[in-house]
């Protein structure tokens, strides 16, 4: 039988949960709200863009922050700072003031708090549990962000912005408040020991912790297989909503029932990751989840029809979310606590700035040839990556192996 995760977990839980049902409704919200400021497809577009931005411009800097606090409060400031944004950004509504300029800043302001809450939730699991428990916790936290931001925040944030564009903001200041109470009630000071000497800079914290991550070879080789995989995944990302459209054939509505299916694919591929790594191994369960996503997406480009399309966009997702799950806990548990702020924020910036490079490349590519062709070339060159995937793992077994096998610093009651 599981050991029980405990109280501080599913304190984390609640916050995570009730922060991803505000950023789901969030995300609905604003580009709704633009629409009403304009129909440039430009200055529409703008407002995704500032909200990633901040992944590029500060995962380094806020990991380093993440290693210097109590990470709980980081939590809860930065959910401070998005819900007094949004407080502000509500108050414009009301008044008749709102304009682009506006949209804009709080857009950026609250990706900036983003890199900081979720730099520090990933820092944090692994303090409020046992390295063994690291794939359930990882597991059940993901599958509540899909679950809140999927299910729950996009359709919830459509039906408030129809009532009023205010409402949906101040329901989610409320949200971003009411997560940060939660997370500063888990007992205990979570700020990462570091060694005595003299004090350093974020400079300097920064490329130590850049440093580690390019001297760890495992790592290093995870990092750069994780960017290539989100530079051909992303090919196809934004380029959906032409392939139901157009390919498939479906309706504005149907469209939407595409992306419901993936969220089903992203719950069971959350929730299904540890059990199977369990069962089969998290090797195999890693390779298995990279190759049913790209035979899945490969299918895509061969079918018109919908439902199939849509079973095989929720096999695509879930294999997706044995990736997150189980190198996400590779992560947490290879990487000593005091950097672990610092070496996620480089991890992150790499992985996730191949992003827009691929999304734009895949583009280029429909435009030059189909939109299928662009989801065939994607499924191919991530079957490509699952060899690599696999002969990195191989390489490294014992490593994988024996990384679960102890927990040198359990994680207390």
């Amino acid at each position: 039988m599981s050991t029980p995760l405990g109280p501080a977990f599913w304190r984390l839980y609640a916050a995570s949960a009730a922060s991803n049902l505000a950023d789901g409704v969030n995300r609905v919200a604003l580009p709704l709200l633009a629409t009403t400021l304009t129909r440039d497809p430009v200055q529409v577009a703008a407002l995704a863009s500032l909200s990633f931005l901040p992944w590029l411009l500060f995962a380094l800097p806020a990991g380093a922050v993440v290693d210097r606090v109590d990470r709980k409060r980081a939590m809860a400031v930065a959910n401070a700072v998005r819900a007094l944004a949004l407080g502000a950004l509500a108050a414009t509504a009301l008044t008749g003031t709102t304009s682009l300029p506006v949209l804009y800043a709080v857009a950026f302001a609250i990706g900036v708090a983003e890199t900081v809450y979720d730099s520090a939730a990933r820092a944090m699991l692994p303090q409020v549990v046992a390295r063994e428990q690291l794939d359930r916790g990882n597991g059940l936290l993901t599958t509540a962000e899909e679950a809140s931001q999927g299910f729950l925040g996009a359709p919830l944030g459509s039906l408030l912005f129809a009532l009023a564009v205010a409402v949906p903001l101040l329901t989610t200041a409320g949200g971003f408040l009411l997560a940060a109470v939660l997370v500063l009630g888990i007992a205990g000071r979570h700020r990462p020991a570091r060694a005595d000497g003299p004090r350093t800079t974020i400079r300097r914290d920064v490329a130590e912790g850049v440093g580690w991550l390019w001297r760890h070879r495992f790592l290093r080789g995870l990092t750069l297989v994780s960017a290539a995989t989100a530079l051909v995944q992303s090919m196809t990302s934004g380029l959906l909503v032409l392939y139901a459209l157009d390919e498939l054939g479906v309706s504005d509505a149907g469209y939407g029932l595409l992306l419901t299916a993936a969220g089903v694919g992203a719950v069971l591929g959350g929730l299904g990751a540890a059990p199977l790594a369990g069962r089969i191994g998290r090797t195999a369960t890693l390779v298995a989840g990279s190759v049913l996503s790209a035979l899945a997406i490969i299918g895509m480009s061969a079918t018109g029809n919908a439902v199939v399309a849509g079973v095989l966009f929720a096999a695509s997702t879930a294999g997706v979310m044995f990736w997150n799950v189980l190198t996400m806990s590779l992560r947490q548990a290879l990487i000593p606590e005091v950097l672990f702020g610092r070496v996620q924020g480089g991890y992150r910036t790499l992985v996730w700035g191949c992003i827009p490079l691929g999304t734009l490349a895949g583009g280029l590519l429909a435009g030059a040839t189909s939109v299928p062709t662009v989801f065939a070339v994607s499924g191919a060159g991530l079957l490509l990556l699952s060899l690599v995937l696999w002969r990195m793992l191989t390489v490294h077994r014992d490593l994988v192996g024996t990384t679960f096998a102890a927990d040198p610093q359990p994680a207390p009651a």
